[in-house]
């Protein structure tokens, strides 16, 4: 567990309450989906929490299905749940619970509440009880129906569990204070009527208990300790605490709840251990919806092939897509546990899924759009077959038992890729073109001689000699050609079918406005390319293997396809037959074209060797063994590790990943020489560099002391740190002075009272159904309303005063 992860606040509480003996030092956390739809990138960061926090502990975690809404659960759902979590590399504790397996013991405590005084009947229809509620600032009306006699409320709701009554007839509300300011302590719903088919309890209950009852007292029965949610059930919690402490533990009959550890007497409040919530904030992907409901929708209505498609944030999706779980979690420490919700750059996950999959994917050559050549003085021999490595020099988690190289087959045709010929080349352009020589990948230099077109003037053929003494990859003369393509046989490779995936949305926040999400969707979000083809020894690998198409990125066979392969022979002839489908994962770094132009003159320069060099920048820590070896033969890199760490005070995991290389320490020392706070420094450094564009291993054009003149002012407040991360990406492409850009550009902070006000009125006219819902006790929505003034101001408002102005307005 790094230095980060164990200060955040949520583990700061559990350290806490360890050290004090609260609960008897136990630890008890637990993961509560409601079995509604697939699991996605946000429950990954609930469950990485649930389940690290319980066993960084000493505690455990079970999983229950919250599953109360009869209408819309199904088993399908749980078993796709419980596959998601195991896939994503967690067990629970024992068997799978269910909030359903609580019925009967909520109905005992609730009919005690009615005779304690605290619940009541109410026949009220859902419109009266909103219309008696009333406004946040003025006290509900009561019910005319709040003063039944606990006979006749004992009477209704025992009726009501024998389905005498028709939906809606009856709710079962607790009662509280109708003068509370949180609205959610007004009396809320305890049960409804619903006439409907439950998937475990079939039409024994026709009766089902609302969310905020059932989930606080399941937490009590299972004895949990520690019940984190996200941030929009805090105001929730003082309803939970209050339920908590208004049944008596006693009248559940515990012995007919299986596996139940909480406990407690006939006294109120008594839980024995008493769970407590606390609450995170959301991190919001962009380009991304992550509303079960919206995601439905998208499955619904056709936009995507299923709650799988390597488009959805599902992790079935993510699986089907070839994104490995352990990269997955590596976002999750990555972006941590907060109390104030941000939305995280997409470029931060790809940059985990990368740096996870370029230790052990094999590298393979396949063409996505060919290009046909010949070789007109290639001898006429058939097939010669040339050994190429499946993985560059220095990756050391290579899959078991897989072999270092691969015969590929060379012959006299051959495809490459369109887009790397060019007829007329442009300025800059370095790789095929008449006249002109490039070396095959793994392969010989050829040199374009002519082309053939069609009478519609389309290129359709090139026409190369070769140098056959160039089958080492290096010239007798010593001369160096200008790039290196890659290449495929034309009778000796594989059809495969490729899907190129996108961002499935065109905007950064597809939810700003919800009632235009169907406007934002992708077009381009699915390209599928028919014609492609690749070397044949895919043929025979494991299925699940994921791939480095050199040069354009990591890709993996479609598990839901079931074509049938073509068939390679004995011979290494290959036999026709369904193309494989293959699905891509994410795109090779973003470095990878400028270190290209940078190595163009080396004779061997590859994406893959470029793409895997020594980082300057580092990244997620998925490879600290080897930091630690590199640092075991290295006595500087020892050294320097220490003196981060000691010294300048920086976090474990920062000063090992500063440390894995002279090249990242020498610009971390530049970027902290004029006396920038190194933390803060090395933060920007590991966390926010290499998602701007930089993930390949290089800061691109950004200076050291950009960097930290950048850093400086975030921490100044003369910049936010939203403008802070815009500019970065502009820096790491082109370079420049961020103080000069804030300048002329205008960037700087909003503290214009007036100015902001009016931002803010404007904000709140344009939302009037979140306001009403604000007014209504929905005082989460403030969160809404900040993001909405901070996006409108490109974020340069000051937070604090946006805060407190809509506060004022909205009172």
């Amino acid at each position: 567990m790094s230095e980060r992860e164990r200060l955040d606040f949520i583990r700061q509480i559990v350290a806490r309450d360890v050290q004090s003996g609260r609960h008897g030092g136990r630890v008890l956390t637990r993961f509560p989906p409601e079995p509604n739809g697939f699991l996605h990138v946000g429950h990954a960061s609930a469950i990485c929490l649930d389940f690290g926090v319980a066993a960084e502990y000493g505690g455990r975690t079970t999983l229950r299905m919250d599953d109360t809404n009869p209408t819309t659960e199904d088993p399908a759902y749980v078993e796709a749940i419980a596959r998601d979590i195991r896939w994503l590399g967690f067990e629970w504790e024992g068997e799978i619970r269910y909030a359903s397996d609580y019925f009967e013991a909520l109905y005992r405590m609730a009919l005690r509440m009615i005779e304690d005084g605290f619940a009541y009947v109410d026949s009220l229809s859902e419109e009266e009880i909103r219309a008696h509620r009333g406004p946040v600032i003025e006290p509900s009306r009561p019910s005319p129906h709040r003063d039944r006699s606990t006979e006749e409320n004992l009477d209704l709701f025992r009726r009501m569990r024998a389905g005498e009554f028709a939906d809606g007839e009856h709710v079962l509300r607790a009662r509280i204070d109708l003068a509370a300011p949180n609205m959610k302590l007004r009396d809320p719903l305890m049960y409804r009527i619903r006439h409907a088919h439950h998937y475990r309890t079939g039409d024994a209950w026709p009766i089902y208990p609302f969310y905020d009852w059932a989930h606080g007292q399941s937490d009590a029965i299972e004895g949990i300790t520690h019940s984190f949610c996200t941030l929009e059930f805090q105001d929730n919690r003082a309803l939970y605490d209050w339920f908590i402490e208004h049944t008596r533990p006693a009248a559940a009959g515990f012995e007919r709840i299986p596996e139940a550890e909480g406990g407690g007497g006939e006294e109120l409040g008594s839980w024995d251990p008493r769970p407590r919530q606390y609450e995170f904030a959301r991190r919001n992907l962009d380009y991304t919806v992550v509303s079960k409901r919206k995601l439905l929708l998208l499955v619904e209505e056709g936009h995507v092939s299923g709650w799988d498609d390597p488009r959805m944030p599902t992790l079935a999706g993510f699986r089907r897509r070839g994104i490995p779980p352990d990269a997955v979690r590596a976002f999750c420490r990555q972006i941590g546990i907060g109390k104030a919700e941000n939305r995280v750059e997409i470029a931060t996950l790809e940059w985990a899924v990368r740096d996870a999959l370029d230790a052990r994917a094999p590298r393979v050559m396949a063409v996505l759009r060919p290009l046909e050549i010949v070789i007109d003085n290639y001898p006429d021999v058939g097939v010669e077959w040339l050994k190429a490595p499946y993985f560059p020099s220095g990756v050391e988690a290579r899959p078991e038992g897989w072999p270092e190289t691969r015969e590929v087959p060379f012959t006299r045709v051959l495809y490459i890729e369109r887009g790397d010929f060019a007829e007329v080349p442009e300025p800059g352009f370095r790789r095929l073109a008449p006249g002109r020589e490039v070396r095959l990948r793994h392969g010989y230099f050829i040199t374009c001689r002519s082309v053939d077109k069609d009478e519609a003037g389309r290129l359709v053929r090139l026409h190369c000699t070769y140098d056959p003494e160039t089958r080492s990859g290096r010239a007798p003369d010593g001369r160096r050609p200008a790039a290196t393509i890659h290449w495929v046989s034309a009778p000796r490779s594989l059809p495969i079918e490729v899907r190129l995936y996108d961002r499935l949305f065109r905007t950064p926040d597809p939810t700003a406005r919800a009632d235009k999400m169907r406007e934002q969707l992708n077009p381009d979000s699915l390209q599928i390319l028919s014609e492609a083809r690749a070397e044949p020894s895919l043929a025979a690998d494991p299925r699940a293997t994921t791939y480095q198409f050199e040069r354009l990125g990591y890709f993996i066979r479609d598990r839901a396809t079931r074509a049938v392969a073509t068939v390679v022979g004995a011979d290494g002839a290959v036999r026709p037959g369904a193309p494989l489908v293959f699905n891509r994962t994410v795109t090779l770094r973003d470095g990878w074209a400028r270190r290209a132009v940078a190595d163009a003159g080396g004779a061997d320069a590859s994406p893959t060797t470029d793409a895997t060099s020594g980082p300057a920048t580092p990244g997620v820590d998925t490879g600290r063994e080897a930091r630690d070896a590199v640092r075991g033969a290295d006595p500087a890199l020892q050294a320097a590790f220490h003196r981060l760490r000691e010294q300048l005070e920086l976090p474990d995991d920062l000063a090992d990943l500063i440390s894995g290389s002279g090249a990242s320490v020498r610009y971390y020392d530049r970027a902290i020489r004029d006396g920038t706070d190194p933390v803060a420094v090395a933060n920007w450094l590991v966390h926010e560099v290499r998602g701007a564009g930089a993930s390949g291993g290089d800061a691109g054009a950004l200076d050291p002391e950009a960097l930290a003149a950048l850093v400086g002012l975030v921490q100044n407040e003369e910049i936010s740190r939203s403008v802070a991360k815009s500019l970065l990406a502009r820096l790491v492409e082109s370079g420049g002075d961020p103080r000069e850009m804030v300048e002329r550009e205008g960037l700087g902070r909003i503290g214009d009272v007036g100015r902001i006000r009016h931002i803010v009125d404007r904000v709140l006219a344009s939302h009037p159904a979140e306001v009403e819902r604000y007014a209504a006790g929905q005082m989460g929505l403030i969160g809404f309303f900040v993001g909405q003034v901070m996006r409108a101001t490109d974020g340069r408002a000051d937070p604090t005063m946006v805060k407190k102005l809509l506060e004022e307005s909205l009172k």
